[in-house]
Parts: C-alpha cells; structure tokens; sequence
C-alpha cells in the first residue's frame, strides 16, 4: 500500500494549445506499435498484418516483405515492433504478433534484419505456450532494457486461474538475451516445475511498458477487468496476483474477482485507474509517464516521484481518438498512434 494512490482528484483538461501538433498521416489501418528509425522514418506496425515505413511527409511504403505468418484474430495480429539497441550496426527488428493453426493461437516474437523494404535471417526466439483458442489478451509490448535483455509483455488468453501458474506463459512477462536464449539469472530458470523465460507473473494482460530514463526499471501498465487497469515496476520473480487480487470486478454484473485487493506474497499496484480508462502504450516524458487511452480516447500524463504517482493530467480527451501506443522520439517529441480503419500517426511538440 505504500505507493497505492486511488484515482481520487479532478483532472485537469489540457487542449491543442499547450503543444504544436502535426498529423505525420490518417492511412493507417489499425496502427499498433511504433519505432524511430535512424534516417528519421517511422516504423509502424498495423494490426492487420502489415508493416510499414512511413517517412516525415506521411508517405507510406508498401507492406514490408518477409513477415512471418500472423493471425488476425481478434485482438490478434501483428502487435510491437521495436529496434535492437545497436540497429544501425546490425540492422535487427524485433516484432511480436499472434499466430497458431487449428484454432488456436497464442503471442510469438521474431527478429529479421530490415534491409530496404524486406525482412530477411528471420529468427522465431520466442513462443508462448500454450496456445488456445480465443482472440483476447495476446499482450504485448517489447522493450530493451540498459543491458540489452529484451522484456516480452504476455496477455492472459482469456483464461485467468493461468496467470498464477508458472508452468503456462498466460499472464506474464518474459526475459531474454537478444538473440532468445535465456538468461541464466532468470528467477525461475532453475526451477524443474517452471518455465525459465519467465520474469514476473500474476498479470492480466499487459498493453504498455516502458523502461524508466533514470532508474532503469521496466515499468508496465495492465487492462484490469471493469476497473483495476494497473501501473506496476516489473521487478524479478514477483507476482502481481491477478487473478487472485484486483482493484477490478466482473464486467455487467460487477461481482467481486478473487479474494479482495490484497495478500501476502503479491505485489500492490503503483496505480490504479477506476473506472478503466482502457490503457495501451506508454513511455516516460521528462518527469511524466505518459498512457494512452482506448475507452476516453486520451492521454493520461501521470506526475512521478520516486516510485509514486502525485498527480493525472487528462489531455486531448476525443481529440484524437482511440490512443494505442505513446512513444517518445530521440529528438524529444511525443507520438501517438491511434487505434482506427484509418489511425492516425501524430506528433506533439511541447510549447
């Protein structure tokens, strides 16, 4: 409970004129994950199964060849992209989609070198298991943390009781060298009766995380069911104890989830948000932690001390539309990307 801060306080509604904005495009389908390349292009992922390269003037290239094969199915489909740390040297993308046969699916991840507009030494170095049937909860974002280990956010799949099994990727958030071996200071690397990718357990379904400019941490956000979505800092072998504890309750009925908000041995929220704001994507901003919003078609700018939120701002509400991932460019601009047949890359300049 120390960090624990309820949603509690009126936000303010901040508009247009705090920052310069400019529409990069609004053709794209479905956009889903977002990455800088060093030429200053955009690198988009579209939920549809495309991938994309978008340069400053909006133009949009054709479909980036090579992909693996991916499952649209329902919040499945092509998800994150993000570039290795030493890219410009060796050229590796990362990308994580759903994909399975015989109606059922489950999150995987490749990496391949981006050579013009190709994908080629494609690599699978991660598959969640097990696969089930179902469209919902596949994740998943993708960050590298300072020493080069690469962080995969997993959904639950639907099937909850799965997020407190370590013998089930559901629910969880995986560590891997850059190449996917595992890591031989994986919390459960050792253990007979675990998966060894596994780093932290007892999520829910985890659209947004990013790691921490000043600390290092790996910080993540999480949908809870009808209220709980949460903020926790990913720490090694913990569990976040869905779905045993929530801020949440049942969609419709709203009957309690499990066995109340806490219990020994699980980890507290930073944060939580209630009612659900319906959060995807996220990235630190100078002292804030920014997350876009699906349900209030926002973004929430969240005030940070230390390992506490002091205050939301609410900006942009249904200026934009529905907000899929927040990213922070390396000249310093904030882009979002806009979950919509015809979704929008834009780009905020702070006055």
């Amino acid at each position: 409970m120390k960090y624990l801060l309820v949603l509690a306080f009126l936000f303010a509604q901040f508009t247009f004129a705090d920052f310069n904005t400019t529409l990069i495009t609004d053709r794209l389908e479905r956009p889903w994950g977002l990455a800088f390349l060093p030429d200053g292009r955009y690198l988009v992922t579209e939920r549809v199964g495309r991938l994309r390269i978008v340069d400053n003037k909006g133009k949009i290239s054709a479909a980036v060849t090579g992909l693996p094969d991916i499952s649209v199915v329902g919040q499945g489909g092509l998800l994150d992209v993000v570039l290795h740390p030493d890219f410009s040297s060796n050229q590796w993308i990362y990308l994580s989609y759903a994909a399975g046969s015989d109606g059922k699916y489950n999150t995987e991840v490749v990496r391949a070198q981006l050579v013009n507009n190709a994908l080629i030494n494609t690599q699978k170095i991660f598959t969640a298991l097990p696969k089930v049937s179902g469209g919902r909860h596949f994740g998943s974002r993708l960050v590298f943390d300072n020493a080069g280990y690469l962080y995969i956010s997993l959904g639950d799949r639907g099937q909850r009781q799965q997020s407190q099994n370590l013998q089930s990727h559901h629910g969880s958030v995986i560590r891997l060298h850059d190449d996917g071996r595992i890591p031989e200071d994986n919390p459960f690397a050792n253990q007979p009766d675990s998966l060894p990718e596994i780093y932290s357990y007892g999520h829910r379904n985890i659209q947004g995380m990013a790691l921490h400019p000043k600390t290092g941490e790996v910080w993540a956000h999480e949908h809870g069911p009808q209220g709980g979505d949460e903020i926790n800092i990913v720490v090694k072998g913990s569990n976040y104890g869905w779905p045993v504890i929530t801020y949440g309750a049942e969609y419709g009925s709203g009957f309690k989830i499990g066995e109340g908000t806490q219990k020994a041995g699980m980890k507290q929220p930073v944060y939580f948000w209630d009612p659900s704001i319906a959060p995807s994507g996220m990235a630190f901003y100078k002292d804030d932690l920014l997350v876009g919003a699906l349900k209030f078609q926002l973004l929430s700018r969240l005030k940070i001390k230390g390992e506490a939120v002091i205050k939301e701002d609410r900006l942009f509400a249904r200026q934009f539309g529905r907000v899929r991932d927040v990213k922070i460019s390396p000249s310093g601009n904030i882009y979002l990307l806009t979950d919509a047949n015809r979704g929008r890359l834009v780009k905020l300049t702070a006055q």
